[in-house]
Order: structure tokens, then C-alpha cells, then sequence
């Protein structure tokens, strides 16, 4: 790991989940995101240490785990440490285990939920609202950009560096895992104008191996949105026949070569939910109900 400049008092640390970091004129900084768990967070304060700064201020972009999963190391080791998120998030960082629960619809088998007791016991100091917020007397602009997560948030420096969190993915995500997660299609697609929207001439992605300037992001914009696109048509497609949840999940990974774990099943699983959700608002789908099965299929 290193602490790598991006502009004036905005850096990123490049990581497994890009961690960004602002320095305040009083050698206190900011993170946005704290790493995955206890190991990275540690890495990431001896790092921040190094440099003769302290961490004092953490934004959360979102509640999942590998953006929130550090924030206990660092309310333990700095008890002085102020946590910030929006508050559609604040309830799911304070309460590690509904993420699994949510996923899997019940009281969650155990294989699912251990990986995200990591987040368990956060507290939540002060909830971020979309515009000006101020941070240890500096401002940064707050930008909701939901779709990935409930309440996904990015922040902006004066130094011209948006940091985006999960709220686009970059080229290398989507060539992997080709269908990345996301809660609410119809809200991401908002966020894609909104994103296309933004002034700024740096954008830190959590996932990526590069720093974006502006031209950039609105490339990698047409490329999620027509990732989403494919998706939505081709389930559409499928349901020329009646499928169920699981059975759409299985054709998409027949056709796409998609492989899952346990955890990433589930994850798939919500994102087919979010597809059919957003076809049958659109009135591109009805249901029927048989031999203890509930069918999806496009409407004639």
C-alpha cells in the first residue's frame, strides 16, 4: 500500500477497495472508506502514520463491508474518531448483520452472514445530506448517487477529486464479474445522468487500477449504462417463457458464463430481483402463480 497524491490535499490509497484520504491543514485527515477489516484498516493507519497524520474523520460511501469493514479498528484505536454516511446507510453500518438478512430473506443461513459480522458494532456520529457539509471546517460536496446500495453517496473535494465509491464500475469490474451487484436498476440509471452531471477533474473509483479524468467517466458511464441495458434486455427476452427468480439467474449464467460462491449467488440472486423489478414497473412483465412457484413473463 501507498498514500499516492491526487490533487492539493487529495489522495487515494490504491487497494483492493481504493481508499481516499484528505489532509486537513491540521495534519488531521479524512478517509473516505476504511478498508474490508481490522488487517487492512491497520495497514492503512500505519501508512497514514508514516506520513506524520492522524485520522480523525471517516466517510462511508456506502454500508457494504469492504467500504465500512475498518471503521471499528479505527473507533477503537482513535476513540476520538468521527464516522459519517448517509442516513438510508447509517442503519445497515450500525446493524452488521441485515445486509445478510436482507439478502437472503429470513434469519440468514450461517455461510452467508459471517462475512459481514465484520461490520457489527459501528456507530454512526453524524448523517451526510446531498449538497455543502462540513468537515473539520472544510467543505465537501455530498452527491447521492443510490442504485448500488440504498443510500450510496459521493464526496467532492476543493481540489477538484470526486470520489465515487460503487456508484460506477470500471471496465476491469464489469469484465469480470459482468452483472456487479445492484439494489435499485432504475435509481442507478439516475445516477448515471447524475454522475454525467458532476464538474470535477479527477474521479476515484473504489475498484479501479487508474484514476479518471472527466472525458473519461463519461465514457465509462456509456459503458455501465449499456452493461445495465444488456442485462435488462436479454432477461426481458428470456421471459418470453415464464421463468421464476432462480430459473432467470440460471439461464443469465448459462448464456453470460457467469460463476458464483455461496456469497456471490446471493448477490446475483438480488440483482436478478432488481431486473425483474425494474421490467414489471415498467408494465414489461406479469406473474402467475402455480403448483407453488411464481412465474415471470413478459406481457403479451
Amino acid at each position: 500500500m501507498q498514500l499516492e497524491k491526487i490533487n492539493g490535499n487529495s489522495y487515494y490509497i490504491p487497494a483492493p477497495t481504493n481508499i481516499g484520504v484528505f489532509q486537513f491543514k491540521d495534519k488531521y485527515t479524512l478517509l473516505i472508506d476504511s478498508g474490508d477489516n481490522k488487517q487492512q484498516a491497520r495497514k492503512i493507519d500505519e501508512l497514514v502514520q508514516d506520513r506524520g497524520l492522524m485520522i480523525k474523520h471517516i466517510a462511508n460511501t456506502h454500508s457494504h463491508s469492504d467500504h465500512a469493514g475498518g471503521n471499528l479498528y479505527f473507533q477503537e484505536h482513535y476513540p476520538g474518531c468521527l464516522i459519517y454516511a448517509s442516513a438510508e446507510e447509517q442503519f445497515f453500518i450500525e446493524n452488521g448483520t441485515f445486509f445478510s438478512t436482507y439478502l437472503y430473506g429470513a434469519s440468514p443461513i450461517k455461510e452467508l452472514s459471517r462475512h459481514f459480522l465484520k461490520a457489527h458494532g459501528n456507530i454512526i456520529h453524524s448523517t451526510l445530506e446531498p449538497g455543502t457539509s462540513r468537515i473539520n471546517d472544510e467543505k465537501f460536496e455530498v452527491i447521492s448517487l443510490p442504485g448500488h446500495a440504498l443510500g450510496s453517496i459521493a464526496l467532492g473535494t476543493r481540489d477538484r477529486v470526486c470520489y465515487l465509491g460503487d456508484a460506477l464500475f470500471s471496465e476491469e469490474i464489469i469484465e469480470k464479474y459482468s452483472m456487479p451487484f445492484l439494489f435499485d436498476i432504475e435509481a442507478q440509471l439516475r445516477s448515471y445522468d447524475r454522475i454525467a452531471e458532476l464538474d470535477y477533474d479527477f474521479f476515484v473509483l473504489s475498484h479501479a487500477a487508474k484514476i479518471y479524468s472527466q472525458a473519461e467517466i463519461i465514457d465509462l458511464i456509456n459503458i455501465n449504462r449499456a452493461n445495465v441495458k444488456h442485462y435488462l434486455g436479454l432477461s426481458l427476452e428470456l421471459m418470453a417463457q415464464p421463468k421464476t427468480r432462480e430459473e432467470l439467474l440460471e439461464e443469465l449464467s448459462i448464456l453470460k458464463d457467469l460463476h458464483f460462491d455461496f456469497k456471490e449467488y446471493y448477490f446475483s440472486l438480488s440483482t436478478t430481483g432488481a431486473i425483474i423489478a425494474y421490467l414489471y414497473h415498467r408494465e414489461q412483465l406479469d406473474y402467475q402463480i402455480e403448483s407453488g412457484k411464481l412465474y415471470y413473463y413478459q406481457k403479451g
